[in-house]
This record gives structure tokens, C-alpha cells and sequence, in this order.
């Protein structure tokens, strides 16, 4: 393939992982199913860079996300005899090493290619002490690479946009100062990079859709000349897009009005949505500002050691069988024990229940400590040697074991300009990628007006808030975000007057006492809640149920208020 002229026509990007360990033939679905400029996939999380630092650990070639090299031996040829470009995160700590093995692959099976790599956010040696350490690099230079003739551009630590950013703006030959453009661009990227999240996958109303929904299709961002674009799906896969589909992915992970990166500040209180046509929703209005003069730094380190025990307790007097196990256990752990000590009663038995799964409760014991003998050992003995001797029924869910390392995850901000951020072309060229020329810092928008409320005194009914809003939730280091939108203008009004950070609280008692912070965003009749603390250290270091905040919106449409008969 030659080096690409600026389009007219839209830039037809599709993507084919969410995760690491997303769906291995989804690349194969992506390629077959539709025409594609180009396939993405998203493969980095926070907890999948502690895993690829302790692969690295192992071997200093690993640290890439090795699936993807195997997704490649049946799809290659299939990329390159349809035109279709690929840009991956796949690179992990290793772009260079996961380039050389794909320009390797391609010597064997007899597909030339031309492979490109993006380097420079591997700031591991600035920061003793941490097993990773990576700059969110911007979408620069995948776009370069993409000028210079690559057909598979391989990064590492990129933000999760870039892989659809730098290739629109290959693609329509923006500027770096493109703002409103490349926002838009963002915020198609931000709506694919989570795979089928935005094709009915987690969706707060898969149960009254409809679609089948076993096997959604990945998604596919048509982007336009000025920024817009149309998500959609290939014809004839599972799942389905709308409004609703796309908003809950827009306000995953995400939080004020201002969504900011390393080429531009998305102002997601811009984002109009609406249907055009059967699975596809236009995403237009979006407006874009200089991005900030600092980067985001995800810094991983190994906290300590981690075990986990949880006892069944089946049928009568719950409370007094947790009571005497875990003053059992807090006895046989002595004088020191683990740093860090939880119990957790989950009741989860029934009355006269039919089955005995469903007469029992768990209790968790979960404990932590920097050194792996107190949470070995010392814990799986005690909880064996009570066997016998402890609340009648004792039996527990596995046998206890020595105990695993846990990370820790922690996020700073460095100056753009000392991170060297380059692209490795095709032909071995070193390309350095200058930060952004004209920055500004982050500044609160203001408060947008707040609809008019519904008439007091409207007859109530006491059901789920799930009658009228869905939600997504999800993690940012140790804070988690929760969405939610209305269904309806009246259901809006409402809302955004009913569910306040102080309702949150109260609704969700695990929050309380800690920071809540509401954001507003009218156009997509939605709020966004961000909740500092709640995830303790980040997903590695499983420090609650539910370490990433997943169902933290499920949670939330499950609690019972008062809600205006009229909505329902």
C-alpha cells in the first residue's frame, strides 16, 4: 500500500478488542463482515499493565499482549488483500519486540507487510520502585506512521482514543490544532474503544431490547470530514445501536465536561446524539479545546501479598456462626497479624430454602500484608485447623492457599515535553513527535442550567429507579464514575433535581464519607458521578467486592424510591 491522500469520503474504522482476552475472533468477524479502512484494538487496562510488567519480569522480550500475535497468523493476508489498516495497543511495554515478532509472522506465512511501532511512554526508570510505569501518549504518532505507508502501527501506552484519532487524522490530514475535528474523533474512539459495550454488551436495558443479544457485533465508527461520525455494526451480527447503547458507553469511565487528552480537550457537554437509521446514531456538535500541557502517568507497583478465605454458613444463626469464625481466626492469627484484616457477611440464604445454595450465606475473610508469610501460611492453617472445631456445617468454597502478590496503582502528571514520544517508521526511521504547540490548562465549566422540575405534589410510587434511568459504572485508579441517563424529558426533570451527590450517599451507603462530585451533561440528559476513594488502590489490589465498580450503576437502579407515577 502507498501513503494515503486526504478523503472526502467518511474514514470507516472499525474495532475488534475491548480488553485483553476480548473475543479471539472478533478480528476475523471485524475483516469479514463489512468494509473497513481501518481495524483497531484495545488491549491495555490498568490491571493489564501489572500483568505485562510481571511477564516482563519473566522474560524482558514478553510485556505485549501475545493473543494478538496469534489473532494475526489466519488475518493478516485477509487485512492486506482488503485494504484494511491495523493500529493496536497490543504493544503493551514491548512495541518494538510485538513489531518485530508481526514483521516475523509475516516473513513466515508469506504476507509482506509493512509494520510501524510507537514508543517513548515507558517511564519505568523515572520511578524507582515501580514495576510499570507509562505515559497516555496521544494519536500523533500512529499518524505518522500512517503517512509513511504502515499497514499495522503498533503502540504502547496510548490513550484509548488515539487509535481511532491518529488514524482520522491521517485519514482527513488535520492539523494539530483541528480542535473540534479531532474531538469528535475522540469521542467516536472513546464510544469503540470498550468493543461491544456499545453494541448492547452490559446495558443496563439488554433485558427489554428485544435483540439477541449472545453474541453482539463489534462496532464500527463512520467519521466525517468535520469531526462527526455514525456509529453502526456490520450487517447481520448480534447486538444492536442506539441512542441509548452509545450514551452508556460515553459515560463509561468518564467524568466532567471536559474529557481531556494529549491532542485535545473533548467537551463532552457538546455531544448530540440521534438516530439515523437502523443501528446507527449520528454523534455530532462535538466541540474541542488545547489539550492540557501535562500528561497522565499510570504507575503500577507490587503492594504486598494478598489471601482470600471464604467460609459457608448454611441455614440458622447466621450471625452467631460468622461471629464465632472470625473470633476463632482472629485468635489463631495472634499477636501479628496481617496488616490489613476484612471480613464481609454476605446474606444470601433464603427461609426454608429448597436448596442448600440457596440456605447459605458467605462470609469473606480477605487480608493483606507486605510480607507473604503472614498471609500464607499463618491464615490457610488457621482457617484448616478450625474445621473441626468451629460453627456446625464448616466447609468453605476452595481449599485456602499461600496467598498472591497484588498491585497497587497510582496516576501522576508529567510535562508533555519531557516524554519522548516517537514514531518508528516502517523502514526503521526514527520520527521524534513534538508535544502540543498551544496547551491550557483544565478549568471548571460552568454549572449548566438544571431543567425545569416536575409540579409538586405529583401521586408517587415507591419502585427501582431502574423504572427511569439506566447507568454504567466503571474504575479510574482507586475513584470509580457512575452514569446514569434518563429515558425521557420528564424522566430528566426529575432526575437531575431527585439524584444529587447527597441522594447518592444515601442510596449507596458505601460511599459515605467519601468525596462525590456531580457533573451535569444536559444534552445527553445524563449526570456523572465520580467517587473518590471508593476502589481503595485500584483493580489490583482487590481492596473490595466488585474491584473495578462495574455494577456500582446496577447497584444503584436496584434501590427503591419514591419516582412520580406519571414517569412510570
Amino acid at each position: 500500500m502507498n501513503a494515503h491522500a486526504p478523503s472526502p469520503r467518511p474514514l470507516r474504522v472499525g474495532n475488534a478488542s475491548g480488553f485483553y482476552g476480548d473475543r479471539f475472533d472478533a478480528v476475523r468477524e471485524m475483516l469479514t463482515g463489512g468494509p473497513l479502512d481501518v481495524l483497531t484494538g484495545d488491549y491495555l487496562a490498568e490491571l493489564t499493565m501489572l500483568i505485562l510488567g510481571r511477564d516482563r519480569l519473566k522474560d524482558p522480550r514478553l510485556g505485549y499482549a501475545r493473543t494478538f500475535l496469534r489473532q494475526l497468523e489466519d488475518t493478516l493476508g485477509l487485512a492486506r488483500e482488503r485494504g484494511v489498516r491495523i493500529v493496536t495497543n497490543a504493544g503493551g511495554l514491548n512495541p518494538a519486540g510485538l513489531a518485530a515478532a508481526i514483521r516475523e509472522l509475516a516473513e513466515r506465512i508469506g504476507v509482506p507487510t509493512a509494520v510501524a511501532h510507537v514508543e517513548g511512554d515507558d517511564l519505568t526508570e523515572r520511578h524507582p520502585g515501580a514495576l510499570t510505569a507509562n505515559a497516555y501518549l496521544g494519536s500523533a504518532g500512529i499518524t505518522a506512521c500512517l503517512a509513511a505507508g504502515a499497514e499495522v502501527v503498533v503502540t504502547g501506552r496510548v490513550t484509548d482514543a488515539a487509535l481511532v484519532t491518529g488514524p482520522a487524522a491521517w485519514w482527513f490530514g488535520w492539523g494539530p490544532e483541528a480542535y473540534d475535528e479531532l474531538a469528535g474523533a475522540v469521542v467516536a474512539g472513546h464510544v469503540l474503544e470498550c468493543g461491544t459495550q456499545a453494541t448492547g454488551g452490559n446495558y443496563a436495558f439488554f433485558a427489554e431490547s428485544g435483540r439477541d443479544l449472545r453474541r453482539p457485533g463489534f462496532p464500527v465508527a463512520e467519521i466525517r470530514r468535520d469531526g462527526s461520525s455514525v456509529i453502526t455494526k456490520h450487517p447481520g451480527t448480534g447486538g444492536f445501536v442506539d441512542v441509548g447503547t452509545v450514551t452508556a458507553q460515553l459515560l463509561y469511565e468518564t467524568g466532567g465536561a471536559r474529557y481531556a487528552g494529549p491532542d485535545v480537550t473533548a467537551r463532552l457537554d457538546t455531544v448530540t446524539l440521534a438516530a439515523d437509521g437502523p443501528d446507527r446514531v449520528l454523534v455530532s456538535g462535538v466541540r474541542g479545546e488545547a489539550p492540557p500541557p501535562a500528561l497522565k502517568v499510570g504507575l503500577n507497583r507490587l503492594g504486598g501479598w494478598r489471601n482470600e478465605v471464604v467460609f459457608v454458613l448454611t441455614g440458622l444463626d447466621i450471625e452467631a456462626k460468622a461471629r464465632l469464625v472470625r473470633e476463632q481466626l482472629t485468635e489463631a492469627l495472634g499477636k501479628q497479624p496481617p496488616a490489613e484484616t476484612r471480613w464481609e457477611l454476605a446474606r444470601t440464604e433464603h427461609a426454608d430454602a429448597d436448596t442448600e445454595e440457596r440456605a447459605s450465606a458467605y462470609l469473606r475473610l480477605v487480608v493483606r500484608d507486605p510480607d507473604p508469610e503472614k498471609v500464607g501460611r499463618a491464615v490457610s492453617g488457621a482457617a484448616i485447623e478450625a474445621a473441626l472445631a468451629s460453627y456446625p456445617g464448616f466447609h468453605v468454597t476452595a481449599p485456602p492457599g499461600k496467598g498472591a502478590p497484588y498491585g497497587v496503582f497510582e496516576a501522576e502528571y508529567t510535562d508533555a515535553a519531557g516524554v519522548p514520544h516517537t514514531a518508528v517508521l516502517p523502514d526503521g526511521t526514527r520520527v521524534p513527535v513534538p508535544p502540543a504547540a498551544r496547551t491550557r490548562a483544565l478549568g471548571e465549566v460552568p454549572a449548566p442550567a438544571l431543567p425545569e422540575p416536575l409540579p409538586p405534589g405529583l401521586p408517587v410510587r415507591r419502585t427501582v429507579l431502574g423504572r427511569v434511568m439506566g447507568a454504567r459504572s466503571g474504575d479510574k485508579g482507586g475513584d470509580a464514575n457512575i452514569g446514569v441517563w434518563a429515558r425521557g424529558e420528564d424522566a430528566w426533570r426529575w432526575l437531575a433535581h431527585e439524584l444529587t451527590a447527597e441522594r447518592l450517599r444515601e442510596l449507596l451507603p458505601e460511599t459515605a464519607g467519601l468525596p462525590v462530585v456531580r457533573h451535569v451533561l444536559p444534552n445527553l440528559r445524563a449526570l456523572n458521578f465520580t467517587v473518590t476513594g471508593i476502589l481503595g488502590e485500584g483493580v489490583a489490589a482487590q481492596a473490595r467486592f466488585d474491584p473495578q465498580g462495574k455494577a456500582l450503576g446496577e447497584w444503584l437502579r436496584a434501590r427503591r424510591v419514591d419516582v412520580p407515577e406519571a414517569l412510570l
